[in-house]
């Protein structure tokens, strides 16, 4: 049998953590399945998923702990075969004026109609011919069956009237 385990990991960006981390889990019997990671202010932020034979995921946890000096890090067991069935797949990318609340107005709509947030980067940048801060984020979403696109889109589109959405099925 098979254990996965979900890490997020969080430490002083330098280099060498992603190899210090890769190595613990090769030495270890582990195998990296899936990644996301990012330098964010001076600290690197990743998450990550690894399988590894049950008879070893004890072993493997406990080397893991061992690099709690670079990394401050956070593991969960899970069910590999827990997953949202939906089929719809949407990516959705926005931009507007920056404004504090921004994220919590978005997530909410969203939220309130059963779309699930499977990827989300969002950045502030200077708008090309102004001094003004724009707010940029790109997402991929999990749209439940049956649901217009049209709907979703006028939904978020209607949290600000300077929101531009444009939304596209993977």
């Amino acid at each position: 049998m098979t254990t996965y385990l979900v890490l997020t990991a969080i430490g002083q960006d330098k280099p060498g953590l992603v190899e210090s981390l890769a190595e613990v889990i090769a030495d270890n019997s582990g195998n990296w399945l899936e990644s996301s990671m990012s330098q964010l202010a001076g600290k690197f932020a990743g998450i990550l998923r690894v399988s590894v034979n049950d008879s070893d995921a004890e072993k493997l946890i406990a080397a893991l702990d061992g690099i709690s000096d670079q990394l401050k890090l956070v593991i969960e067991r899970v069910d590999s075969d827990i997953e949202i069935e939906s089929p719809q797949t949407v990516e959705l990318n926005l931009i507007g004026n920056d404004r504090p609340g921004i994220i919590r107005e978005i997530s909410h709509a969203l939220a309130s109609m059963s779309v699930n947030v499977e990827q989300l980067s969002t950045e502030c940048a200077p708008a090309p011919m102004s001094s003004e801060i724009l707010f940029k984020a790109k997402a991929n979403l999990k749209v439940p069956v049956g649901m217009e696109l049209d709907v979703l889109q006028q939904e978020i589109e209607r949290l600000a009237d300077d929101l531009i959405v444009e939304m596209q099925l993977s």
